[in-house]
């Protein structure tokens, strides 16, 4: 008898493409006074060399302007949200390959947040360094001044962010957020990931102008005007800050030995122009501080030049920016109307 033996018919599966999860990022920033300097060296300029790298989210948190009523003047922090996002946007953040909205345009963020309360022991809001700080200076003490810090959490958990870029000092406020998520996943199921605080190790520390012992600050800048580079500054009041930062008596101009306001000025044109550190030691060494203020003064004119061309279009163009900023929220909403549902179900109401 014969046999016919039919082989078995083999196809190779071609292996599927691995698809990598980008990882998320979330900032918040507030637009209570216009970002200077030491916010582009320090943060926007590494946002905008890694953007496509990421998913990032970028927020413009105005409802926590409102924590110290005595000090909004509505219509400024209404102009301040259009004149913010303008400003990342014309520093070259491109919101198609990030979504960039107004926090009060997502109503999400306050509904979570009031769900979150109910989760969030009293004692821990308590324990705030940044609530002891502010609370000195307030007339009087709202709600929302002690609670701020949980509608920051709901700011980041609503988008199941994986990393928070912050400075040292907001370290605490992202713990707390890990802990609200992690009490309301314990009681409630797991609903939401656990952010993690990325202090950016690259990335100037640049100090005030006329104070170089105290990183250069936006509510330091706004009681005194030649403390910081604003952004948006004209060349006249650019000159006035520059020329007029505090230096001594020296004439030594080398990164490790000058003092704190010398080597200010120049990390300053280090950032700017990326020249080395030996090119610059030689390129001012022997000089007076003058030669120094003025290279820098004409680096800081050339780098924001672009910037304020490109932020006055976007802010002559309104109705193109109101686009802008409605098609940031939609795409924001998209995100935080799907876990709020998932919240609601894990609480029982809706």
């Amino acid at each position: 008898m014969a046999y016919t033996v039919k082989m078995a018919e083999t196809t190779l599966e071609q292996p599927k493409p691995q698809t990598t999860k980008k990882t998320r990022i979330f900032s918040g920033i507030q637009p209570s006074d216009e970002l200077h300097i030491g916010n582009y060296l320090g943060a926007v300029k590494n946002w905008v060399a890694s953007q496509g790298s990421s998913d990032s989210i970028y927020c413009v948190v105005d409802l926590h302007v409102l924590t110290l009523p005595d000090e909004i003047d509505p219509k400024v922090l209404y102009e301040g949200s259009r004149q913010l996002l303008a400003t990342l946007m014309a520093c070259g953040l491109d919101p198609k390959q990030n979504i960039m909205f107004v926090q009060s345009h997502v109503r999400e963020h306050t509904e979570l947040a009031w769900i979150l309360n109910c989760v969030t022991p009293l004692g821990w809001l308590h324990q705030m360094t940044q609530f002891k700080s502010k609370s000195e200076r307030a007339k009087s003490i709202g709600t929302g001044l002690l609670d701020y810090p949980v509608l920051q959490a709901a700011d980041i958990i609503l988008y199941d962010a994986d990393e928070v870029p912050v400075g040292e000092d907001q370290v605490q406020h992202i713990e707390l957020t890990r802990d609200i998520a992690t009490r309301f996943n314990n009681l409630f199921g797991e609903t939401f990931v656990l952010p993690k605080a990325v202090v950016p190790k690259v990335g100037a520390r640049v100090m005030g102008l006329d104070e170089p012992q105290v990183k250069m600050s936006k509510s330091i800048a706004r009681v005194r005007p030649h403390h910081a580079i604003g952004l948006l500054d004209d060349e006249k009041k650019l000159k006035k800050t520059i020329m007029s930062s505090v230096t001594d008596s020296e004439r030594e101009t080398r990164f490790e030995h000058a003092s704190p306001g010398v080597v200010n000025l120049l990390e300053i044109y280090e950032s700017l122009t990326q020249e080395s550190r030996e090119d610059i030691e030689t390129k001012f060494g022997g000089k007076g501080y003058g030669e120094l203020k003025k290279a820098v003064l004409g680096v800081v004119i050339d780098a924001l030049k672009p910037i304020q061309t490109r932020y006055n279009e976007l802010m002559n163009d309104r109705a193109g920016l109101e686009t802008i900023i409605k098609q940031g929220a939609d795409q924001a909403r998209e995100i935080a109307a799907k876990k709020m549902d998932e919240v609601r179900q894990a609480v029982g109401v809706g």
